[in-house]
C-alpha cells in the first residue's frame, strides 16, 4: 500500500486535543450528564462569540433549523425562501412545519443565494398564491450570503443557516459583526458535526437577538414545557395559597421536541470554541494555498468567487469549480483519481429543488445557476490537521489531469 493511500485526506475532519478529552472526562466524573451546568457554559461562550445575543444549544444543527422554524409560527400557505444549493435540512424544517418551501436560484460562481433571487423568489411565491412569510439564507462553505436589505424590502423574517460558518465576520454598518449576531433580525442556526469548524459529536445551536424568540427556541426544544411562573395559565395548579409557585410546577402549552444537548457534547463544544481562532486562522492559511496554486489552471479549475472580500471568512469547504467536459474527465472520474492517491473529494450539494420529494411537490423548477454550480462543484479536503504538502498534494494530483488533457485529447483524433 503505497504512503498516499496510508495516508488519507478526507474532506473534513473533527481536530481533538488533550483539552478536548480532558473537558469530556471531566463531565464524565461529575453529577451530570445531561440538562446540568456545562450546556449553560457553553450558550454563555458562545454567545459572547456571537455578540452577546442569545443562545440555544441543541441536538443538532437540524433540529435548529426545526425549531426556528416553529418560532416563526409559519403556517400552510406561508412560503420560505430557500437556495436549492444546500443540504436538504434547510428546505425540509420548512415543511416540518407545514408551510412550503419557494426554492430560489443561485450565483453558479459562489453557490450562494443573491439579492435578485430573493426578488423572484417572492414573484413565485405570490404567483402560486402563497404568502411570502421567511427566507432561510444559506452561508455555505463559510461565505455569507448577503442579502439582508432584499429581506427587509420585502418584510421577510429571515433565518441563517449558518451551519458552515461559524467564525465568519460580515458588514454591519460602518464596522464587522460575527455571523451569529443576527444584526438582520430573525435568528441563525449553527451545526456543530465533526466536519465543522468545532465539533460537539453531534450538536447545534439557535442565536437570536429578539428575547421572544429565544424563549420560544428553548420551549420546542424541551417538549414545549415552561417553567417560569409568569408564564403558567393554571394558576390554581401552579401557586399555593400564598402567591408562591409550587417548585416540582411545570406547564406544556404548545407542542415541542427532545432537541437538547448533553452535558457532554457541551463541555467539548466550549473546549472547542476556545480554539475557534486558531481553527479559523489555519483554514485560511490552508485555503490561501489552495487559492494561489490554483491559479495554474484557472480558467479550467477554480476556485470560488468570493461573497465576502473584506471581512473574514470561517472556512468550512475548500470548494473547487472544475469544467470537467473540457477537462475531457468526469467528475466520478476525477474522484476515483483522487482516492487512488489518498485524497478524498466530494460534491456540496445535489440541488434541492431536483430531489424526487419536492419534483412531486412542486413539479421540475429550473434554475440555471444552481445547476450550472452543481455541473461544476467539487469539495477537496480542508481541515485543521492538513498542511502546505497536503495541499500541495491534493493540487499536484489536479494539475496531473490537466497536464494528461493533451494526451487525451490526441487519443481521440
Amino acid at each position: 500500500m503505497s504512503n498516499d493511500v496510508q495516508n488519507f485526506l478526507p474532506y473534513g475532519r473533527q481536530s481533538l486535543d488533550e483539552r478536548d478529552i480532558t473537558a469530556v472526562v471531566d463531565v464524565l466524573r461529575g453529577d451530570w450528564l445531561t440538562q446540568g451546568p456545562a450546556i449553560e457554559a457553553f450558550e454563555a461562550a458562545l454567545s459572547a462569540r456571537t455578540g452577546g445575543v442569545g443562545v440555544v444549544a441543541c441536538s443538532n444543527g437540524t433540529a435548529g433549523l426545526h425549531i426556528a422554524a416553529m418560532a416563526l409560527d409559519l403556517k400552510p400557505k406561508d412560503a420560505v425562501l430557500v437556495p436549492s444549493i444546500t443540504f436538504l435540512a434547510t428546505a425540509n424544517a420548512v415543511r416540518y412545519v407545514g408551510a412550503e418551501v419557494v426554492f430560489t436560484d443561485v450565483d453558479p460562481n459562489t453557490g450562494l443565494m443573491r439579492p435578485e433571487d430573493v426578488a423572484v423568489g417572492v414573484g413565485r411565491a405570490k404567483a402560486a398564491g402563497l404568502r411570502p412569510r421567511a427566507v432561510f439564507p444559506v452561508h455555505r462553505a463559510g461565505q455569507p450570503a448577503l442579502i439582508g436589505e432584499a429581506a427587509r424590502q420585502f418584510g421577510l423574517q429571515i433565518v441563517e443557516d449558518a451551519c458552515h460558518a461559524l467564525g465568519t465576520m460580515v458588514r454591519s454598518g460602518s464596522g464587522w459583526a460575527p455571523v451569529g449576531s443576527c444584526p438582520d433580525g430573525g435568528m441563525t442556526v449553527f451545526s456543530f458535526h465533526p466536519v465543522k469548524t468545532i465539533a460537539t459529536g453531534e450538536g447545534g445551536a439557535v442565536t437570536a437577538s429578539d428575547p421572544e424568540l429565544v424563549a420560544r427556541v428553548r420551549r420546542y426544544r424541551s417538549h414545549g414545557m415552561t417553567r417560569q411562573p409568569e408564564q403558567f395559565e393554571h394558576r390554581e395548579a401552579a401557586f399555593d395559597d400564598h402567591g408562591n409557585p409550587n417548585p416540582w410546577y411545570y406547564e406544556m402549552s404548545e407542542l415541542g421536541f427532545n432537541y437538547r444537548l448533553t452535558d457532554m457534547q457541551s463541555a467539548l463544544g466550549l473546549s472547542q470554541l476556545r480554539r475557534l481562532d486558531e481553527f479559523v486562522s489555519h483554514r485560511e492559511e490552508i485555503v490561501a494555498r489552495y487559492d494561489s496554486r490554483m491559479t495554474a489552471l484557472n480558467p479550467l479549475i477554480r476556485p470560488l468567487d468570493r461573497s465576502n472580500r473584506n471581512g473574514r471568512t470561517g472556512w468550512h469547504l475548500y470548494v473547487s469549480l472544475i469544467n470537467f467536459e473540457v477537462l475531457g474527465l468526469s467528475r466520478r472520474q476525477v474522484m476515483a483519481a483522487l482516492r487512488a492517491k489518498g485524497i478524498g473529494a466530494q460534491v456540496h450539494y445535489i440541488p434541492v429543488h431536483s430531489q424526487p420529494y419536492y419534483v412531486r411537490r412542486y413539479g421540475r423548477v429550473v434554475l440555471p445557476g444552481a445547476e450550472a454550480y452543481y455541473k461544476r462543484c467539487l469539495s477537496l479536503p480542508l481541515y485543521y490537521g492538513m498542511n502546505d504538502g497536503d495541499v500541495d498534494r491534493v493540487m499536484d494530483a489536479l494539475t496531473g489531469m490537466v497536464e494528461g488533457k493533451g494526451s487525451r485529447a490526441g487519443d481521440k483524433t
